[in-house]
């Protein structure tokens, strides 16, 4: 590598811009020109994302044309090798030359060991904080540095999974959709939601697409573990610090370090301990029991829970500055019972990856759900919600005598339940039946561009239908179909396409299904717009 000619200033071991207190002190120093990574909710409900990002425009000495990078990772690694984030093809540029690191309100320029050195506004430094139009040397070539902020309302993913969350609801999809946003960056993260309903999966999900995936994911239960040994499993404790400390231990915050550390139930937490949290999460650096000195650590928090922290905060059991430090974006878990058009897709997930649904040549012992069985599971309430439906599933495999599970392979109390529940159709049934069904009081008026033969008569109740069973559902499920289709076509002025898109199914079937109740839509243009 050849030596460059560097800038001509005093030498500064550390600095922030040109001096400053050390790097711990970053959000300190510049409380306001970098807002961070945070999730707004508008008073008309509309969700915005507000997003930190930076700019660097790289110049390649004398005479280089200006090249611009934008970035919103929490850390951001620049040299000449191919494997970092900014490569620069200078020769007086180290393979690894330094790295960018977002702190809560600032940026910190960190230089890795380089041969020629790393300059902030001709200042030599080996740490310094950013700040927004600051110059940067690197060897013979010049960054300049640039802090923005971009607000993005939150639009439902298209996709049935983000990572190993699965499920097409509505609020769910919402999520997927700030998760791939918030992932790579270093924002602090807290998942609410009852029991089971998947707040370590998002947890593992948004490790897995962040920059830190490579680093280890530590996880702590706060209600699993005495609290006189919290403080020891989280930070760690030199030797003979108390009874029975006979080594020195690192704790989580240590072992997590470049990764991320995972706190389940944080609402557990003793609030004596909370504070001392809450300097992790500020200052970046941790105290081991019976220490004297901090240690830095590098670890991203996600944290989850089942209370209610605003409840918590009010009743004294939460420390309000920890719980506004850890809700920079609050990710809220739908319970099962609000998503149920999500079981059927959970239910064939469970039973394709799950071991206990292998014979011992490795085929699967279970193929499919019966209809029925999956009625009965779209009834139940599920109060112990997804981790319920899993142990549901693997109870029916063990209790099925054919490939396919029955509903009499379930549960005693979800059959019950199920039996006695109040029907509760669909989203897009309800739409429907709020302009009008196969009743003759709730008739769905027919647009003018929408052709159809009147629909049956709405027959006696179920009960007293003098049929079998199989014939009265085929005949209820009919009328469904066709005022669905109707209701749909309707609402989307008579173009199939758009109807056929709204109902997420294709539009040949939909075609189809028009064919079968000899319904003509005569309204707009139907052709594939997409």
């Amino acid at each position: 590598m050849a030596p460059a000619a560097p800038p001509q200033q005093p030498q500064a071991s550390q600095t922030s811009g040109a001096s400053g207190p050390p790097a711990a002190a970053a959000a300190k120093k510049f409380p306001d020109f970098v807002p961070p990574t945070s999730l707004i909710e508008l008073p008309d409900g509309v969700r915005r994302l507000h997003l930190r990002r930076c700019k660097l425009v790289l110049t390649h000495g004398a005479g280089g044309h200006p090249q611009e990078f934008s970035f919103e990772k929490g850390e951001i690694r620049i040299g000449a090798m191919e494997d970092n984030d900014m490569v620069v093809g200078d020769d007086t540029v180290s393979r690894y030359h330094c790295k960018i690191v977002q702190e809560d309100n600032a940026y910190v320029l960190q230089d890795l060991g380089s041969t020629n050195g790393t300059f902030i506004n001709r200042v030599r430094i080996r740490e310094g904080f950013l700040k927004p139009g600051c110059t940067v040397h690197l060897g013979q070539s010049e960054l300049k540095f640039y802090a923005g902020e971009e607000e993005v309302e939150i639009v439902p993913s298209r996709k049935d999974r983000c990572g190993d969350i699965i499920g097409k609801n509505q609020k769910l999809r919402e999520i997927y959709a700030i998760i791939e946003k918030i992932a790579p960056t270093n924002t602090t993260v807290i998942i609410e939601g009852e029991t089971g309903t998947g707040k370590e999966v998002v947890a593992q999900t948004i490790h897995k697409l962040s920059a830190r995936s490579s680093g280890p994911m530590m996880v702590f239960d706060c209600g699993a573990v005495p609290e006189n040994l919290i403080e020891s499993e989280l930070f760690g404790h030199e030797k003979g610090s108390f009874t029975g400390a006979i080594m020195t231990r690192q704790g989580l915050f240590e072992m997590g370090d470049g990764g991320t550390v995972f706190l389940d139930e944080l609402g557990e937490l003793p609030i004596d301990l909370q504070p001392k949290l809450l300097r992790a999460l500020e200052q970046r650096e941790i105290r081991r029991v019976g220490a004297n000195k901090p240690i830095k650590v590098d670890v991203r928090i996600i944290a989850a829970t089942n209370r209610n922290l605003e409840q918590e905060v009010a009743a004294g059991r939460f420390r309000q500055d920890l719980f506004y430090r850890l809700s920079v974006v609050r990710l809220i878990l739908p319970p099962l019972r609000d998503r149920a058009e999500d079981i059927p897709i959970l239910v064939r997930h469970f039973l394709k990856g799950g071991s206990y649904n292998k014979n011992p040549d490795g085929t699967p012992r279970i193929k499919g759900v019966s209809r029925e069985a999956m009625e009965v599971m779209q009834g139940y309430r599920w109060p112990g919600n997804v981790r319920e439906l899993l142990n549901t599933v693997e109870r029916a495999v063990s209790f099925a005598d054919s490939d396919t599970i029955e509903a009499r392979d379930l549960p005693e109390h979800i059959r019950d339940q199920a039996r006695h529940a109040p029907v509760r159709p669909p989203a897009a049934a309800m739409a429907m039946a709020t302009a009008g069904g196969t009743n003759p009081a709730l008739r769905i008026p027919t647009s003018p561009g929408i052709s159809a033969p009147p629909a049956p008569m709405a027959g006696p109740p179920p009960e007293s239908f003098e049929s079998t069973f199989k014939e009265a559902k085929e005949r209820w499920v009919s009328s469904f179909e066709r005022d669905y289709i109707v209701a749909l076509l309707k609402k989307n002025h008579g173009n199939i396409s758009h109807a056929a898109r709204e109902a997420d199914i294709d539009r040949k079937y939909f075609r189809k299904l028009m064919k079968k109740y000899d319904i003509d839509a005569m309204g707009e243009d139907d052709s594939d717009d997409e």
